[in-house]
C-alpha cells in the first residue's frame, strides 16, 4: 500500500541517516519502526499485561510496608 506521511525536518534526516547507516532506504527505515512499535500491541496481550500491574509498596518509618493494592483514586476526587 501507498502512503504519505508528513514528517518533520530534522527526524526525516534522522531517518535518512539511520538507513544510509544500515544500507536500507527510507521505506525499510519506516517499516522496520513501525513493526517495532506495533510488535506488542496485540489487545490480548495488553489486558494481560494490565492485569499483572502492581501498585508500588511504599516503606513507612517502621518498616511496615503501605500496601496499595486495590486502592481506588477515584474514591479520592468524589
Amino acid at each position: 500500500m501507498r502512503t504519505t506521511v508528513d514528517l518533520p525536518d530534522d527526524r526525516f534526516r534522522r531517518t535518512k541517516a539511520l538507513a544510509a547507516l544500515r544500507g536500507d532506504g527510507i521505506k525499510d527505515a519506516v517499516v522496520r519502526a513501525i513493526d517495532a512499535g506495533t510488535a506488542s500491541r496485540n489487545p490480548a496481550e495488553a489486558g494481560q499485561a494490565a492485569r499483572r500491574v502492581r501498585l508500588p509498596l511504599i516503606r513507612l518509618r517502621s518498616r511496615r510496608k503501605f500496601d496499595l493494592t486495590g486502592f481506588d483514586l477515584d474514591d479520592l476526587l468524589a
